[in-house]
């Protein structure tokens, strides 16, 4: 049997098993989505070596009939991912099938998955986000996206300026939960056993700082970037895509508007967009879908290589290609596997504050995401580093998770935190929460290896920056670069740097980056 980590298993058949073999399925199959966080893939008729042998129609039917009791043993569902005949000599056709088994987990936190949507103005972000979350198609004149706007500027303007959340659930059985049967955000999370939170991103240059900020305090496990077939690579699209690759956030391509341009036209952006990608800065191998089959390959192999793109051709409008992106999200795995979630959840408690709001009756509430350990209703932790450099004790009086109670959160998961009476000129944007007996560390100056990915003017010591770190988001000022007295484009440097107002929480090995934008067509990323 192989062992190894990870939710796929491979089984060559399960024709009535013996009641021992039965149990050791069983135990096999609750492993697998342990290490799914609730989902695992089995394929039928493979050998665990991975060689495609397949079965005869009456065995695959038995197999599946024991996959379904095995399933149903723990409580899982199983839907059908594709079958696919195999080239074996032999007079019978042999068949593969390849089958999603997802159960709700015991602790009842479902798998919820973070999506970053990037993209120009007028891109067709907030339209596609609509049809997603609200289960209507778009009108062609925006009706889909009104319904995402959270401030009246933003409808009067049609451009997204904060960042919004919207949420997508699957059910067990792989069907789409969204608002479409006029339900709340707590009745999605109520029949889903996995969501999707998409955190829109502002497209405008404007609020450039607005998108790095939601890229690197809300820490999103994918990207999907949308561009528009008939305008292609225009505006902030080359620098979203900069900020993905710098972050090193697996990213997804979704070319919108199909229906207003010509096979050729999307067939230019599509060639436009391999181009691009395949560059020696980028290395991605694009992965166009272009069929439901393509979809379940893209999902998996996304997850598993990092340079996989995938890039899906779809119209809000009318609906073409909609669903294989479903298909897609349905079956998109978390990056984080079992294990690693468990270490995490080990460490020390921290919990970064993105938001900060006073709500009546409730007193101070703060939104962020805990990044390691847990965080129980009633804890006692400490808040900083203020002005000064210390840290303040607090209370959580209660937790909410998208948009309902919940008594425990853990390591990777967001949330609004409620601190009763505690004053909120207190706190600030990039402030972290951390058990007291951790003895969190502060600094004003640090060092970093950076890489000058563009730049226009030369970089030198005195040099002043807006950096940012996680939710941390301070100017800077250069105190030296080592060994170097300037750098320039495509060079790699370690460099001094000084905060200009009060010291912050870092972490060792944190991805940084700053942006300097002076004009708009010109930029510059770096990273840890």
């Amino acid at each position: 049997d192989q062992a190894e980590d990870g939710n796929i298993e491979y089984k060559l058949k399960l024709v009535n098993p013996s009641q021992y073999r039965f149990e050791h399925l069983v135990t096999q199959m609750k492993w697998r989505l342990q290490e799914g966080r609730g989902e695992a893939v089995y394929q039928i008729g493979v050998e665990d070596n991975g060689l495609l042998v397949g079965l005869s129609e009456e065995e695959m039917r038995a197999s599946l009939k024991t996959l379904r009791r095995m399933a149903e043993k723990v409580g899982a569902d199983i839907t059908v991912l594709r079958e696919r005949e195999v080239d074996y000599d032999s007079d019978v056709p042999r068949k593969i099938t390849e089958v999603l088994v997802r159960k709700v987990p015991d602790n009842q936190q479902f798998l919820d998955l973070r999506v970053a949507v990037l993209g120009n103005v007028d891109s067709g972000k907030s339209t596609l986000l609509g049809v997603l979350t609200q289960g209507e198609l778009d009108n062609g004149r925006g009706r889909a996206r009104l319904n995402l706007f959270r401030h009246l500027h933003e409808i009067q303007s049609g451009r997204t300026s904060s960042i919004s959340f919207e949420i997508l659930g699957f059910n067990s059985k792989g069907e789409v939960v969204n608002y479409s049967d006029s339900r709340t955000a707590e009745e999605i999370c109520e029949s889903s056993s996995k969501m999707i939170t998409f955190i829109d991103l502002a497209g405008h240059h404007k609020y450039l700082k607005t998108t790095i900020f939601g890229l690197t305090s809300y820490c999103p496990d994918f990207a999907m970037l949308v561009v528009s077939a008939n305008t292609g690579i225009a505006g902030t699209t080359r620098e979203h895509l900069g900020l993905a690759m710098a972050l090193k956030v697996p990213f997804f391509i979704v070319i919108s508007k199909v229906d207003l341009c010509s096979k050729a036209t999307v067939e230019r952006t599509v060639k436009q967009l391999e181009r691009i990608l395949k560059q020696p800065g980028c290395n991605k191998l694009p992965l166009l879908v272009n069929s439901d089959d393509d979809a379940v390959t893209a999902a998996q192999q996304f997850a598993q290589s990092p340079n996989i793109t995938p890039i899906f051709t779809l119209s809000s409008v009318s609906g073409e290609n909609l669903d294989l992106l479903k298909v897609f999200l349905n079956i998109l795995p978390p990056l984080t596997n079992s294990k690693e979630q468990e270490e995490l959840m080990q460490q020390h408690t921290e919990f970064q504050v993105d938001e900060i709001y006073t709500v009546p009756e409730v007193g101070t509430v703060v939104g962020g995401t805990l990044s390691s350990g847990i965080c129980r209703e009633g804890e006692n932790l400490v808040v900083g580093p203020t002005d000064d450099g210390k840290f303040l004790r607090l209370k959580v009086c209660s937790i909410q998770r998208n948009r309902s109670a919940c008594r425990v959160l853990r390591a990777g998961q967001a949330a609004t935190l409620a601190l009763g009476p505690f004053d909120r000129s207190l706190l600030r944007k990039g402030m972290v929460m951390v058990s007291p007996e951790m003895n969190p560390t502060i600094c004003s100056v640090f060092e970093a290896e950076i890489v000058l990915l563009f730049h226009a003017t030369t970089f030198r010591k005195g040099f002043q920056v807006t950096v940012h770190v996680g939710n941390v988001r301070q100017t800077a000022i250069v105190e030296k670069i080592h060994g170097k007295d300037k750098l320039r484009t495509g060079e790699k440097a370690v460099v001094c740097f000084r905060f200009i107002k009060h010291p912050e929480y870092l972490k060792i090995g944190a991805k940084l980056l700053f942006p300097t934008l002076k004009t708009s067509s010109e930029g510059m990323f770096f990273h840890l």
